[in-house]
């Protein structure tokens, strides 16, 4: 049985001459078949799908390989960047109850909790695999929820995906791989071009998290978006007000994580995206750092982050990378023009932290990543309080412990935030933190300073006192701490006296 020809847009195929001779090569359906078996050749697909596959076809149905495995298939395939491959996604004529059936007995474990839009999910082995009926939806307008419909065809249910490079199939249950590709999306990904099967303004009035998507996948792979996708982008953006904010959250949090996080963030705010996710961002555009070495604080805020990265040691870092993009967004609020003509911004650390509060709670962060990125904005001038080593053990200790666990990425942060292009300053800078690092190993040594408490605790407060619990330990604790700070570990002793000393003026 040989297998049917693909309508494909690919660049890859050439058309036909006006006359061929007989000599002059294969007949473009001959071509086609041959590029189209290239391309199966290079596709990295586990054995798992051929097994799924198998009980597919005994079942009398047919089995594709879809979307993002596909593409992610031909990245590894082509030695580009890739991505874990233990998750597959498959689309089938089966119905939902016929994947159901198939899936029993062969996989590990089965959930249906998607069912209703025609998905099957399971497990076998290492891999999660996801299972769903062709789909010809239809949707509202006002929402991103469609009337779920079921389809016939795979070209039909391709033409329904985001993307041309998430709109490619491969057929494993034929007698050989069959690529499906109606829309040239291999020819997209070879250029690096992102693009929708359909019209992107139909697209995205289907669902306006796409174009949130398009800035991800900018971010992730490096795509360009075609000209009409962008054109679309800015004039729908308006549409992502019918998106939750716990989505929009998950798809800028895979754009910041991304490898090409600037791009994304610069798609977003060109597109005027960014006023519906992080307003605060493409507002620095209009704002001019006070070393005036940059055209507006938009692009050293992108310059800081893309340095941050580069000192990340163990891949992507969303509180530090989040930290990077934010730490100036203050500026505008405390913008102010000086008598000798200078630019300030004083205390927009502060102001910036509250609003770094204020947007990541309207995007449904959890409380931990709220607070860690807030406070990392809060202390990133702390630094430039230091001048050339000027500090007193107690101002170091006190730095270590406002960041505690914070310690790393706060180095990383403010050796980021230095963006000047005078070389002479910048070494300066570098060298005068460097100092501020090795006073704080040097006090490590010393005492426990990631952890400095106390010479005493409540319930030697209370002994030493002789005083119940309450309101007055809170107070002696405090006041040995805030010495303990500034002097340095006491002794038992001296703790004692200090205490003693506390308690005869306040009790």
């Amino acid at each position: 049985m040989s297998s049917p020809s693909v309508t494909s847009r690919t660049t890859l195929r050439p058309s036909p001459p006006a006359e061929r001779p007989a000599e002059a090569g294969p007949r473009p359906d001959e071509l086609q078949r041959s590029q189209e078996k290239a391309v199966v050749q290079m596709l990295d697909v586990p054995p798992v799908a051929d097994g799924l596959a198998a009980r597919f076809a005994e079942h009398g149905h047919r089995l594709y390989l879809v979307g993002g495995s596909v593409r992610d298939a031909l990245l590894r395939g082509t030695g580009a960047a890739r991505r874990d491959p233990g998750d597959l996604d498959f689309t089938t004529d089966a119905r939902p109850e016929a994947i159901l059936e198939i899936a029993h007995g062969w996989a590990d474990a089965v959930w249906d909790t998607g069912i209703a839009f025609g998905t099957v999910g399971m497990r076998r082995g290492e891999y999660i695999l996801e299972v769903t009926t062709f789909r010809a939806d239809s949707y509202d307008g006002a929402s991103r929820n469609p009337a779920v419909r079921f389809g016939d065809t795979v070209e039909g249910d391709l033409v329904r995906r985001d993307f041309t490079v998430n709109a490619m199939a491969v057929e494993l249950t034929g007698p050989e791989r069959r690529f499906v590709d109606p829309h040239g999306g291999f020819a997209a990904l070879a250029q690096g071009v992102l693009d929708t099967p359909d019209v992107p303004e139909r697209s995205f009035a289907d669902d306006p998290l796409r174009m949130l998507r398009a800035a991800r996948f900018v971010s992730q792979l490096g795509f360009t978006p075609a000209e009409r996708v962008t054109t679309a982008m800015s004039e729908m953006a308006g549409e992502l007000a019918r998106i939750t904010a716990e989505r929009v959250q998950a798809e800028f949090s895979k754009l910041i994580i991304g490898t090409h996080p600037r791009r994304g963030v610069e798609l977003l705010c060109d597109t005027g995206l960014a006023e519906h996710v992080v307003p605060e961002v493409p507002a620095m555009q209009l704002e001019t750092d006070e070393h005036m070495q940059h055209k507006d604080v938009y692009t050293h805020s992108l310059v800081v982050m893309e340095q941050a990265i580069e000192r990340e040691a163990d891949g992507p870092d969303l509180v530090l990378r989040l930290a990077a993009l934010l730490h100036d967004i203050g500026k505008p609020a405390t913008r102010r023009k000086e008598p000798d003509g200078r630019v300030s911004f004083h205390h927009h650390e502060v102001v910036g932290a509250k609003m770094t509060r204020k947007r990541m709670r309207a995007l449904k962060y959890p409380k931990a990543v709220i607070d860690d990125v807030a406070q990392l904005v809060y202390l990133h001038l702390r630094f430039h309080g230091y001048g050339k080593g000027e500090w007193t053990d107690s101002a170091v200790r006190r730095y270590v412990t406002d960041a505690g666990p914070l310690l790393d990425r706060l180095h990383k942060l403010v050796r980021s935030d230095c963006t000047t292009r005078n070389r002479r300053r910048a070494a300066a800078l570098q060298r005068n933190y460097d100092g501020l690092e090795e006073r704080v190993a040097a006090l490590r040594e010393q005492e426990e300073l990631d952890a400095i408490r106390p010479d005493l605790d409540g319930n030697q407060i209370m002994g030493l006192l002789g005083i119940a619990p309450g309101p007055a330990v809170g107070k002696a604790y405090k006041h040995l701490l805030a010495v303990r700070m500034e002097q340095g570990p006491l002794g038992p002793e001296q703790a004692e006296a200090e205490l003693r000393a506390w308690a005869a003026e306040n009790l």
